[in-house]
């Protein structure tokens, strides 16, 4: 059994409002369906980033000195770092952060063989909390990739924590950062609503996850998913609301459900460029370079942290 999967959903799950963290999402079946969605031509953040990334890697391999070890934080698929490491002058290693152990692997297993001259190290690890690199830093310092709009999974204040964090496991490095920027209404509920159906099982594999690791007994077909934006600040909230009345066992509680009472899965926080800069000063980087995708809609931000 998962235990501190059944630690943290039971203290979400008796609080009101009802959350789980959005952290538990990243199992192998989640992160393939995330894989899926982020192919969906509705997903903008993907189809922006992969446009913006050539140009933003061969300015970043100008501004680092060659044999860089590579540090990813939440690498998935691994997908765009091979874009990363095709501009940059004999990189020496990478280090890919994931939470889900089994995709990790597998990522790694595909990546590797494509790139015979870089040392590449998995670490498992849920990269929220404080991680300690198990490699030195190559010839050319260290190079921190963080893609995509996950530091909107952070509120502002966490997200602050997770930038200093990752300033004390990089240490003196450059860290390139994806944040999304968009708050246009229909935009954001065809890209998180998701019409084909993948969001919504994204979210709801949480559910499948605490029946089969926790011994849970959750109907899953009991719960539809909700897409929320709300202000103050700017966010979507992902939520799983209960359609009929019901009672499920987790761990030696039973957890009530009211009808149309939700659990919130996730939340993505929206970042205009300078919000996102601020916020990167008062965590200890200083902003280097900034590239910006549909005038800002999306951006990737370029920082950097002396020792």
């Amino acid at each position: 059994m998962n235990d501190e999967f059944l630690r943290d959903a039971l203290v979400g799950l008796t609080a009101g409002p009802k959350t789980l963290p959005g952290k538990f999402l990243w199992d192998e079946t989640g992160s393939d369906l995330f894989d899926r969605i982020c192919h969906n031509a509705d997903y903008y953040p993907t189809a922006q980033e992969t446009a913006l990334l050539p140009q933003v890697a061969a300015d970043v391999a100008r501004a680092v000195a060659p044999g860089v070890t590579v540090v990813e934080f939440g690498s998935g698929a691994s997908r765009k770092i091979r874009t990363l490491l095709d501009a940059l002058d004999s990189p020496s290693g990478y280090v890919a952060i994931d939470i889900s152990g089994a995709y990790l692997e597998a990522a790694i297993r595909r990546l590797a063989p494509d790139y015979p001259g870089i040392t590449m190290v998995p670490v498992c690890a849920d990269y929220s909390k404080p991680v300690q690199l198990p490699v030195s830093a190559g010839p050319g310092g260290i190079l921190g990739f963080y893609p995509g709009t996950s530091i909107g999974n952070f509120d502002p204040r966490d997200a602050g924590l997770f930038l200093e964090r990752a300033r004390a496991t990089l240490g003196p490095s450059l860290f390139l950062v994806g944040a999304d920027g968009t708050t246009d209404p229909a935009r954001l509920e065809r890209a998180y609503g998701g019409a084909d159906g993948l969001m919504a099982a994204f979210h709801r594999n949480i559910l499948t996850r605490l029946n089969r690791e926790c011994g849970a007994d959750f109907d899953i077909d009991n719960f539809r998913h909700e897409v929320r934006l709300l202000p103050e600040p700017f966010r979507v909230e992902a939520h799983l609301v209960a359609i009929r009345p019901a009672i499920y066992r987790l761990g030696d509680r039973s957890i009530a459900f009211a009808a149309s009472e939700s659990i919130r899965t996730d939340t993505s926080h929206k970042y205009t460029a300078d919000a996102f800069q601020a916020l990167a000063r008062a965590s200890g980087w200083q902003p280097r370079a900034l590239w910006q995708a549909d005038g800002g809609s999306f951006n990737l931000h370029l920082l950097q942290a002396e020792a």
